[in-house]
């Protein structure tokens, strides 16, 4: 007798509901409106770059101009020597990048893997160096500066960087090269490779990161500086963008879309570097939390 069995039936289960998370929602949502806010200010500024000098101070505002004067960026840049401005700053970004990297990864180099008496304590004093203002400091500079021939031209702004004037970027240093392990200096040492050979060949090569972090900031700080390039800069020839956008104020302070203009040029170089290199600016933040 051939007993028939039923075949056994598998029931899919079904998939729990995906519940809302309503804590990562109100999260975005104020993210979203945070970035809407500080982004209005920009966007006004774009939008009366673009605007005719009638229809700047219309009320309500319009975002959105009507006609589109696009001519308002050549009338703008040709009024002042912005070419002359760009490269100015452009040459002074590239000359404290050589001068901070190089001084600045010393000074950490050495506080972080060279041993000496009085290293920490010496470490510890340059960071107290960074609760002092740059307005503290600016007479005596100056005054130096001025004995020294130097007032007028690049010099005080370029020679300091080669000497680690900023204690915040050897801090960044010191911070990620504490972060190497000591065992591939040591093995470089016992090979016979000089502190100089070590820098170069076992240092920097692996440092990259940090340099480029460390060059973005010059960068970024370069290129909003206008207190000591205002104090040391006597010639409109060797002025920045930052002299120069103030200058086309006080000669066009009537003509609001103009400097509008003028302002976009200003700070698009500066906004499109932080979304080409926003990764660089968050290894900042994190360079800063290693330990050690």
């Amino acid at each position: 007798m051939t007993v028939i069995t039923q075949p056994t039936v598998f029931k899919k289960k079904q998939p729990k509901p995906r519940q809302i998370d309503w804590v990562k929602i109100l999260a975005h949502i104020v993210l979203i409106s945070g970035s809407v806010v500080f982004l209005m200010p920009f966007v006004y500024v774009v939008s009366t770059s673009l605007k005719t000098a009638g229809d700047v101070y219309t009320f309500p505002p319009e975002f959105i101009p009507d006609p589109v004067q696009w001519a308002n960026y050549p009338d703008a840049l040709t009024a002042m020597p912005f070419d002359v401005f760009f490269l100015n700053t452009i040459l002074l970004a590239l000359g404290r990048i050589i001068g901070l990297t190089l001084s600045c990864s010393l000074a950490g180099f050495a506080f972080a893997k060279l041993r000496w008496k009085g290293r920490n304590t010496l470490f510890f004093i340059v960071l107290l160096t960074l609760m002092i203002p740059v307005e503290v400091t600016l007479i005596p500079r100056y005054i130096l500066f001025s004995k020294l021939g130097w007032v007028g031209s690049f010099a005080p702004l370029l020679v300091p960087g080669f000497f680690a004037e900023n204690a915040f970027f050897v801090f960044l240093f010191r911070q990620f090269f504490m972060t190497m392990g000591q065992d591939l200096i040591d093995a470089a040492r016992i090979d016979g490779c000089s502190f100089v050979g070590l820098f170069r060949r076992i240092i920097v090569p692996n440092a990259k990161p940090v340099f480029a972090v460390v060059a973005i900031y010059i960068i970024q700080n370069n290129w909003n500086s206008f207190l000591l390039p205002m104090i040391y800069l006597t010639d409109r020839s060797k002025y920045t963008l930052a002299l120069g956008l103030r200058l086309f104020n006080e000669q066009y302070y009537s003509q609001t879309h103009l400097l509008m203009a003028a302002s976009v040029f200003v700070i698009l170089p500066i906004v499109i570097l932080f979304f080409f290199m926003q990764r660089y600016f968050i290894q900042g933040v994190v360079f800063t939390g290693s330990k050690g």
